[in-house]
Protein backbone atom coordinates (compact mmCIF):
# COMPACT_ATOMS: atom_id res chain seq x y z
CA UNK A 1 0.00 0.00 0.00
CA UNK A 2 1.67 3.31 -0.89
CA UNK A 3 1.32 6.07 1.65
CA UNK A 4 -0.37 9.42 0.74
CA UNK A 5 2.76 12.39 1.27
CA UNK A 6 0.35 13.45 4.64
CA UNK A 7 1.14 10.13 6.21
CA UNK A 8 4.86 10.03 5.33
CA UNK A 9 5.06 13.42 6.74
CA UNK A 10 3.14 12.36 10.42
CA UNK A 11 5.49 9.34 10.19
CA UNK A 12 8.35 11.25 10.14
CA UNK A 13 7.17 13.85 12.50
CA UNK A 14 5.70 10.55 15.23
CA UNK A 15 9.32 9.19 14.86
CA UNK A 16 10.90 12.59 15.83
CA UNK A 17 8.17 13.05 18.67
CA UNK A 18 9.11 9.20 19.99
CA UNK A 19 13.04 10.15 20.03
CA UNK A 20 13.89 12.56 22.33
CA UNK A 21 11.70 12.17 24.87
CA UNK A 22 12.77 8.29 24.72
CA UNK A 23 16.33 9.23 25.46
CA UNK A 24 15.73 12.32 27.77
CA UNK A 25 13.17 9.66 29.80
CA UNK A 26 15.67 6.97 29.83
CA UNK A 27 18.33 8.91 30.77
CA UNK A 28 16.32 10.07 34.07
CA UNK A 29 16.51 6.81 35.67
CA UNK A 30 20.50 6.59 34.51
CA UNK A 31 21.07 9.90 36.49
CA UNK A 32 22.20 8.15 39.73
CA UNK A 33 24.44 5.59 37.86
CA UNK A 34 26.07 8.61 35.89
CA UNK A 35 26.18 10.44 39.46
CA UNK A 36 28.22 7.35 41.08
CA UNK A 37 30.49 7.48 38.28
CA UNK A 38 31.81 11.01 37.92
CA UNK A 39 31.00 11.43 41.67
CA UNK A 40 28.63 14.59 41.01
CA UNK A 41 25.95 16.40 43.17
CA UNK A 42 22.55 16.38 42.82
CA UNK A 43 22.05 19.56 41.85
CA UNK A 44 25.10 18.79 39.40
CA UNK A 45 23.46 16.21 37.71
CA UNK A 46 20.03 18.70 37.57
CA UNK A 47 21.79 20.22 34.97
CA UNK A 48 21.86 17.12 32.36
CA UNK A 49 18.33 17.88 31.95
CA UNK A 50 18.64 21.75 32.76
CA UNK A 51 21.58 22.74 29.81
CA UNK A 52 19.67 21.12 27.21
CA UNK A 53 16.64 22.78 28.03
CA UNK A 54 18.23 25.70 28.02
CA UNK A 55 19.68 25.39 24.80
CA UNK A 56 16.53 24.06 23.18
CA UNK A 57 14.69 27.09 24.70
CA UNK A 58 16.82 30.02 23.93
CA UNK A 59 17.40 28.71 20.23
CA UNK A 60 13.68 28.15 19.69
CA UNK A 61 12.77 31.44 18.25
CA UNK A 62 15.94 31.75 16.00
CA UNK A 63 15.76 28.70 14.64
CA UNK A 64 11.80 28.70 13.57
CA UNK A 65 12.15 32.46 12.16
CA UNK A 66 15.26 31.15 10.34
CA UNK A 67 13.12 28.08 8.96
CA UNK A 68 10.39 30.52 7.83
CA UNK A 69 13.54 32.24 5.85
CA UNK A 70 15.24 29.31 4.58
CA UNK A 71 12.37 26.72 4.82
CA UNK A 72 11.34 24.16 7.40
CA UNK A 73 12.24 21.14 5.96
CA UNK A 74 15.67 22.30 5.58
CA UNK A 75 16.00 23.23 8.95
CA UNK A 76 14.15 20.11 10.09
CA UNK A 77 16.77 18.11 8.93
CA UNK A 78 19.56 19.55 9.05
CA UNK A 79 18.47 19.61 13.39
CA UNK A 80 18.03 15.83 13.10
CA UNK A 81 21.47 15.36 12.10
CA UNK A 82 22.84 17.57 14.44
CA UNK A 83 20.83 15.83 16.91
CA UNK A 84 22.53 12.77 16.42
CA UNK A 85 26.16 13.72 16.26
CA UNK A 86 26.28 15.20 19.41
CA UNK A 87 24.12 12.37 21.12
CA UNK A 88 26.65 10.33 19.93
CA UNK A 89 29.24 12.43 22.06
CA UNK A 90 27.71 12.35 24.72
CA UNK A 91 28.16 8.81 25.08
CA UNK A 92 32.06 9.06 24.20
CA UNK A 93 32.58 12.04 27.39
CA UNK A 94 35.20 11.44 30.60
CA UNK A 95 33.30 13.85 32.94
CA UNK A 96 29.52 15.32 34.08
CA UNK A 97 31.21 19.10 32.73
CA UNK A 98 32.00 17.54 28.84
CA UNK A 99 28.27 15.57 29.28
CA UNK A 100 26.87 19.02 30.05
CA UNK A 101 28.18 20.74 26.95
CA UNK A 102 27.75 17.84 24.83
CA UNK A 103 24.05 18.22 26.07
CA UNK A 104 23.86 21.78 25.28
CA UNK A 105 24.86 21.29 21.58
CA UNK A 106 22.10 18.41 21.74
CA UNK A 107 19.59 20.81 22.66
CA UNK A 108 20.55 23.22 19.46
CA UNK A 109 19.94 19.91 17.30
CA UNK A 110 16.62 19.58 19.32
CA UNK A 111 15.36 23.35 18.67
CA UNK A 112 15.30 23.12 14.91
CA UNK A 113 13.39 19.89 15.29
CA UNK A 114 10.79 21.32 17.77
CA UNK A 115 10.57 24.88 15.82
CA UNK A 116 9.46 22.92 12.90
CA UNK A 117 8.13 19.79 13.26
CA UNK A 118 4.75 20.59 14.29
CA UNK A 119 4.47 23.55 11.79
CA UNK A 120 5.09 20.94 8.94
CA UNK A 121 2.43 18.24 10.46
CA UNK A 122 -0.16 21.48 11.08
CA UNK A 123 0.71 22.49 7.17
CA UNK A 124 -0.56 19.06 5.46
CA UNK A 125 -3.20 18.26 7.62
CA UNK A 126 -6.56 20.38 6.85
CA UNK A 127 -8.57 21.68 10.31
CA UNK A 128 -11.02 18.63 10.64
CA UNK A 129 -8.63 15.95 10.49
CA UNK A 130 -5.39 18.49 12.61
CA UNK A 131 -6.33 17.62 16.09
CA UNK A 132 -6.17 14.08 15.21
CA UNK A 133 -2.91 14.04 13.64
CA UNK A 134 -1.39 16.24 16.53
CA UNK A 135 -2.80 13.95 19.03
CA UNK A 136 -0.57 11.25 17.18
CA UNK A 137 2.44 13.08 17.47
CA UNK A 138 1.58 13.74 21.27
CA UNK A 139 1.01 9.77 21.78
CA UNK A 140 4.13 9.40 20.13
CA UNK A 141 6.13 11.55 22.69
CA UNK A 142 4.19 9.88 25.12
CA UNK A 143 5.22 6.28 23.62
CA UNK A 144 8.86 7.41 24.13
CA UNK A 145 8.21 8.89 27.82
CA UNK A 146 7.03 5.06 28.22
CA UNK A 147 9.30 3.16 26.88
CA UNK A 148 11.89 5.54 27.92
CA UNK A 149 11.87 4.43 32.08
CA UNK A 150 11.93 0.66 31.06
CA UNK A 151 14.81 0.54 28.02
CA UNK A 152 16.84 3.22 30.70
CA UNK A 153 16.73 0.93 33.61
CA UNK A 154 17.42 -2.75 31.57
CA UNK A 155 20.34 -0.50 29.96
CA UNK A 156 21.68 1.28 32.57
CA UNK A 157 21.65 -1.93 34.97
CA UNK A 158 23.10 -4.13 32.24
CA UNK A 159 24.81 -2.27 29.88
CA UNK A 160 25.89 0.95 31.19
CA UNK A 161 24.32 4.45 30.33
CA UNK A 162 26.52 5.27 27.81
CA UNK A 163 24.70 2.53 25.50
CA UNK A 164 21.48 5.21 25.94
CA UNK A 165 23.09 8.00 23.80
CA UNK A 166 24.59 5.20 21.22
CA UNK A 167 20.88 4.08 20.66
CA UNK A 168 19.11 7.26 20.28
CA UNK A 169 22.35 8.53 18.01
CA UNK A 170 21.80 5.10 15.38
CA UNK A 171 17.74 5.82 15.57
CA UNK A 172 17.89 9.82 14.99
CA UNK A 173 20.50 8.71 12.04
CA UNK A 174 17.55 6.55 10.41
CA UNK A 175 15.02 9.38 10.74
CA UNK A 176 17.86 11.74 9.23
CA UNK A 177 18.11 9.52 5.72
CA UNK A 178 14.32 9.07 5.72
CA UNK A 179 13.79 12.69 6.14
CA UNK A 180 16.13 13.81 3.48
CA UNK A 181 14.78 11.06 1.37
CA UNK A 182 10.86 11.63 1.39
CA UNK A 183 10.25 15.35 2.65
CA UNK A 184 9.76 17.68 0.28
CA UNK A 185 11.63 21.01 -0.24
CA UNK A 186 8.33 23.42 0.72
CA UNK A 187 8.38 27.12 -0.57
CA UNK A 188 9.82 29.68 2.72
CA UNK A 189 6.91 31.43 3.56
CA UNK A 190 9.36 34.49 4.67
CA UNK A 191 11.89 34.35 1.47
CA UNK A 192 13.90 37.46 0.93
CA UNK A 193 12.97 38.62 4.08
CA UNK A 194 16.12 39.75 6.85
CA UNK A 195 17.04 37.90 9.87
CA UNK A 196 16.65 39.91 13.06
CA UNK A 197 19.73 39.16 13.92
CA UNK A 198 20.13 41.57 17.23
CA UNK A 199 16.55 40.27 18.17
CA UNK A 200 18.27 36.40 18.20
CA UNK A 201 21.00 37.99 20.13
CA UNK A 202 18.63 39.86 23.05
CA UNK A 203 16.18 37.12 23.21
CA UNK A 204 18.85 34.50 23.51
CA UNK A 205 21.40 36.23 25.80
CA UNK A 206 18.14 37.32 28.10
CA UNK A 207 16.61 33.62 28.63
CA UNK A 208 19.99 31.85 29.01
CA UNK A 209 20.73 35.54 31.76
CA UNK A 210 17.29 34.88 32.95
CA UNK A 211 17.19 31.18 33.93
CA UNK A 212 20.40 30.88 34.86
CA UNK A 213 20.17 33.34 37.45
CA UNK A 214 17.18 32.09 38.75
CA UNK A 215 18.55 28.68 39.22
CA UNK A 216 21.58 29.84 41.33
CA UNK A 217 20.03 32.70 42.89
CA UNK A 218 20.62 31.29 46.44
CA UNK A 219 24.21 31.33 45.44
CA UNK A 220 25.24 35.06 45.90
CA UNK A 221 24.78 38.51 44.35
CA UNK A 222 26.27 37.35 40.58
CA UNK A 223 22.58 35.28 40.39
CA UNK A 224 20.68 37.97 41.20
CA UNK A 225 22.50 40.53 38.71
CA UNK A 226 22.07 37.95 35.96
CA UNK A 227 18.67 37.36 36.58
CA UNK A 228 17.72 40.51 36.47
CA UNK A 229 19.95 41.90 33.57
CA UNK A 230 18.16 38.36 31.20
CA UNK A 231 14.95 40.34 32.17
CA UNK A 232 16.07 43.67 31.28
CA UNK A 233 17.44 41.62 28.03
CA UNK A 234 14.13 40.13 27.62
CA UNK A 235 12.06 43.74 28.10
CA UNK A 236 14.63 44.90 25.22
CA UNK A 237 13.58 42.31 23.32
CA UNK A 238 9.72 42.80 22.95
CA UNK A 239 10.25 46.51 22.28
CA UNK A 240 12.67 45.62 19.36
CA UNK A 241 10.47 43.76 17.99
CA UNK A 242 7.61 46.01 18.16
CA UNK A 243 9.79 47.93 15.98
CA UNK A 244 11.15 45.90 13.29
CA UNK A 245 8.84 45.40 9.95
CA UNK A 246 10.24 41.39 9.97
CA UNK A 247 10.71 40.46 13.49
CA UNK A 248 11.62 37.47 15.00
CA UNK A 249 8.61 36.80 17.02
CA UNK A 250 5.61 38.52 16.04
CA UNK A 251 4.81 40.16 19.51
CA UNK A 252 1.35 41.63 18.30
CA UNK A 253 -0.12 37.95 18.19
CA UNK A 254 -0.15 37.87 21.60
CA UNK A 255 -1.44 41.15 22.39
CA UNK A 256 -4.18 41.06 19.79
CA UNK A 257 -5.23 37.10 19.96
CA UNK A 258 -6.48 36.43 23.62
CA UNK A 259 -7.19 32.63 22.91
CA UNK A 260 -3.27 31.86 21.29
CA UNK A 261 -1.82 34.37 24.40
CA UNK A 262 -3.31 32.02 26.66
CA UNK A 263 -3.04 28.90 25.24
CA UNK A 264 0.49 29.42 25.44
CA UNK A 265 1.06 31.06 29.12
CA UNK A 266 -1.21 27.47 29.94
CA UNK A 267 1.43 25.15 28.07
CA UNK A 268 4.29 26.79 29.33
CA UNK A 269 2.63 26.67 33.17
CA UNK A 270 1.99 23.68 32.86
CA UNK A 271 5.48 22.24 31.84
CA UNK A 272 7.17 23.97 34.51
CA UNK A 273 4.57 21.98 36.75
CA UNK A 274 5.30 18.99 35.25
CA UNK A 275 8.86 18.40 33.52
CA UNK A 276 10.58 17.43 36.43
CA UNK A 277 8.43 15.23 37.93
CA UNK A 278 10.25 12.56 36.22
CA UNK A 279 13.51 13.61 37.78
CA UNK A 280 12.27 13.54 41.06
CA UNK A 281 10.66 10.22 40.73
CA UNK A 282 13.83 9.08 39.64
CA UNK A 283 15.68 10.07 42.48
CA UNK A 284 12.83 9.48 44.79
CA UNK A 285 13.03 5.87 44.05
CA UNK A 286 16.55 4.94 43.60
CA UNK A 287 17.79 7.25 46.46
CA UNK A 288 14.78 7.41 48.87
CA UNK A 289 13.41 4.61 48.59
CA UNK A 290 16.68 2.13 47.67
CA UNK A 291 15.05 0.43 44.49
CA UNK A 292 17.38 -0.48 41.51
CA UNK A 293 17.33 1.16 38.02
CA UNK A 294 15.04 -1.93 36.78
CA UNK A 295 12.68 -1.78 38.99
CA UNK A 296 12.31 2.31 39.07
CA UNK A 297 11.93 2.06 35.47
CA UNK A 298 8.43 -0.11 35.64
CA UNK A 299 7.22 1.64 38.40
CA UNK A 300 7.94 5.36 35.95
CA UNK A 301 6.23 3.80 33.17
CA UNK A 302 2.67 4.33 34.77
CA UNK A 303 3.09 8.21 34.09
CA UNK A 304 3.57 8.00 30.23
CA UNK A 305 1.76 5.18 29.72
CA UNK A 306 -1.66 7.07 30.78
CA UNK A 307 -0.39 9.81 28.66
CA UNK A 308 0.22 7.34 25.53
CA UNK A 309 -3.13 5.57 25.84
CA UNK A 310 -5.38 8.74 26.61
CA UNK A 311 -3.61 11.56 24.30
CA UNK A 312 -4.92 10.24 20.82
CA UNK A 313 -8.53 10.60 22.62
CA UNK A 314 -8.24 13.75 23.74
CA UNK A 315 -6.76 15.39 20.45
CA UNK A 316 -10.27 13.84 18.61
CA UNK A 317 -11.88 15.21 21.44
CA UNK A 318 -10.76 18.22 21.49
CA UNK A 319 -12.17 18.47 17.73
CA UNK A 320 -15.18 18.09 18.56
CA UNK A 321 -15.57 20.11 21.84
CA UNK A 322 -13.96 23.59 23.21
CA UNK A 323 -10.34 22.62 23.63
CA UNK A 324 -10.03 25.11 26.50
CA UNK A 325 -12.68 22.61 28.42
CA UNK A 326 -10.35 19.00 27.79
CA UNK A 327 -7.35 21.29 28.53
CA UNK A 328 -8.33 22.90 31.40
CA UNK A 329 -9.75 19.56 33.24
CA UNK A 330 -6.75 17.91 32.61
CA UNK A 331 -5.03 20.34 34.34
CA UNK A 332 -7.45 20.27 37.30
CA UNK A 333 -6.48 16.08 37.36
CA UNK A 334 -2.72 16.71 36.87
CA UNK A 335 -2.99 19.59 40.00
CA UNK A 336 -4.50 16.95 42.40
CA UNK A 337 -1.68 13.99 41.14
CA UNK A 338 0.94 16.67 41.57
CA UNK A 339 -0.46 17.42 45.24
CA UNK A 340 -0.72 13.73 46.45
CA UNK A 341 2.49 13.48 45.03
CA UNK A 342 4.00 15.87 47.45
CA UNK A 343 3.20 13.53 50.39
CA UNK A 344 5.13 10.41 48.99
CA UNK A 345 7.60 9.50 51.54
CA UNK A 346 10.53 6.38 51.66
CA UNK A 347 7.28 4.24 53.55
CA UNK A 348 4.68 4.58 50.71
CA UNK A 349 3.72 1.53 49.25
CA UNK A 350 4.95 1.18 45.06
CA UNK A 351 1.23 1.12 44.09
CA UNK A 352 0.30 4.39 45.79
CA UNK A 353 3.22 5.91 44.04
CA UNK A 354 2.19 4.30 40.88
CA UNK A 355 -1.28 5.26 40.84
CA UNK A 356 -0.35 9.00 41.45
CA UNK A 357 1.97 9.30 38.63
CA UNK A 358 -0.99 7.65 36.78
CA UNK A 359 -2.78 10.61 37.51
CA UNK A 360 -0.89 12.77 36.58
CA UNK A 361 -0.29 11.43 33.34
CA UNK A 362 -4.27 11.03 32.57
CA UNK A 363 -4.45 14.84 33.41
CA UNK A 364 -1.23 15.73 31.19
CA UNK A 365 -2.91 13.78 28.42
CA UNK A 366 -5.78 15.79 28.53
CA UNK A 367 -4.23 18.77 28.37
CA UNK A 368 -1.75 18.28 26.19
CA UNK A 369 -3.22 17.73 22.64
CA UNK A 370 -6.20 19.82 23.24
CA UNK A 371 -4.17 22.77 23.78
CA UNK A 372 -1.63 22.13 20.91
CA UNK A 373 -5.09 21.83 18.84
CA UNK A 374 -5.74 25.46 20.28
CA UNK A 375 -3.00 26.57 19.85
CA UNK A 376 -2.78 25.72 16.28
CA UNK A 377 -6.52 26.38 15.16
CA UNK A 378 -5.97 30.30 17.01
CA UNK A 379 -3.74 31.39 13.74
CA UNK A 380 -3.94 31.75 10.25
CA UNK A 381 -2.15 29.00 8.01
CA UNK A 382 0.76 31.31 7.33
CA UNK A 383 1.38 31.63 11.01
CA UNK A 384 1.74 27.90 11.94
CA UNK A 385 5.66 28.53 11.96
CA UNK A 386 5.38 31.33 14.45
CA UNK A 387 3.07 29.39 16.08
CA UNK A 388 4.58 26.30 16.46
CA UNK A 389 7.77 28.15 17.54
CA UNK A 390 6.01 30.07 20.20
CA UNK A 391 4.71 26.39 21.67
CA UNK A 392 7.92 24.58 21.33
CA UNK A 393 9.88 27.79 23.42
CA UNK A 394 6.87 27.85 25.78
CA UNK A 395 6.93 24.16 26.39
CA UNK A 396 10.96 24.23 26.67
CA UNK A 397 11.00 27.41 28.98
CA UNK A 398 8.63 25.86 30.86
CA UNK A 399 10.88 22.55 31.42
CA UNK A 400 13.88 25.13 32.34
CA UNK A 401 11.59 26.88 34.99
CA UNK A 402 10.91 23.23 36.11
CA UNK A 403 14.29 22.25 36.48
CA UNK A 404 15.87 25.64 37.66
CA UNK A 405 13.01 25.46 40.55
CA UNK A 406 14.49 21.87 41.45
CA UNK A 407 17.84 23.10 41.09
CA UNK A 408 16.99 26.37 43.43
CA UNK A 409 15.06 24.12 45.63
CA UNK A 410 18.34 21.44 45.74
CA UNK A 411 20.78 24.39 46.25
CA UNK A 412 18.18 25.58 49.58
CA UNK A 413 17.97 21.88 51.13
CA UNK A 414 21.84 21.46 50.49
CA UNK A 415 22.51 18.95 47.73
CA UNK A 416 25.79 19.65 46.60
CA UNK A 417 27.17 16.35 48.30
CA UNK A 418 27.71 13.42 45.96
CA UNK A 419 24.56 11.40 45.39
CA UNK A 420 24.73 8.38 47.77
CA UNK A 421 22.50 6.72 50.86
CA UNK A 422 23.57 9.49 52.82
CA UNK A 423 21.75 12.31 50.78
CA UNK A 424 18.03 10.53 50.77
CA UNK A 425 16.96 12.88 53.58
CA UNK A 426 18.11 16.03 51.46
CA UNK A 427 16.71 14.18 48.48
CA UNK A 428 13.16 13.90 49.76
CA UNK A 429 13.37 17.11 51.39
CA UNK A 430 13.45 18.59 47.75
CA UNK A 431 11.12 16.73 46.19
CA UNK A 432 8.37 17.48 48.68
CA UNK A 433 8.86 20.92 48.42
CA UNK A 434 8.98 21.24 44.72
CA UNK A 435 5.86 19.20 44.67
CA UNK A 436 4.05 21.55 46.63
CA UNK A 437 5.54 24.78 44.13
CA UNK A 438 4.35 22.75 41.22
CA UNK A 439 1.28 21.79 42.74
CA UNK A 440 0.79 25.76 43.30
CA UNK A 441 2.04 26.55 39.48
CA UNK A 442 -0.62 24.35 38.33
CA UNK A 443 -3.37 25.16 40.23
CA UNK A 444 -2.57 29.11 38.69
CA UNK A 445 -2.75 27.40 35.30
CA UNK A 446 -6.36 26.13 35.04
CA UNK A 447 -7.45 29.78 35.46
CA UNK A 448 -5.50 30.80 32.26
CA UNK A 449 -6.55 28.08 30.39
CA UNK A 450 -10.25 28.53 31.17
CA UNK A 451 -9.73 32.16 30.63
CA UNK A 452 -8.43 31.39 27.30
CA UNK A 453 -11.52 31.93 25.17
CA UNK A 454 -13.74 29.60 22.68
CA UNK A 455 -11.37 28.45 19.36
CA UNK A 456 -14.33 27.52 17.77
Amino acid sequence: MRLGYDRIVLLIVVATSFMTPVMGSALNIAIPSIGREFSASATMLSWIATGYILATASCLLPAGRFADIRGRSRIYTAGILLFSAATLLCGLVSSIEMLIFMRVIQGIGASFIFSTGIAILASVYPPERRGRALGYATASTYVGLSAGPVLGGLISFHLGWRLIFYLTAVLALAIFFVAWRFLKRDVATAAGERFDIAGGALYMSGLIASLYGFAFLLEGVLPVGLLITGLALLAGFVRLQLKREHPLLDVRLFSENLTFAFSNLAAMINYSATFAVGFLASMHLQLVMGLDARISGWVMLSQPLLMALFSPFAGRLSDKVEPRIVASVGMALTTVGLFLFAFVNGQTGLTVVMADLALIGLGFAFFSSPNNNAIMGAVAKEQYGVAASSLATMRMTGQAVSMSIVALVMVAAGGKTAVGAEAAGVVLGSIQLSLGIFTVLSAVGIFFSLKRGRVR
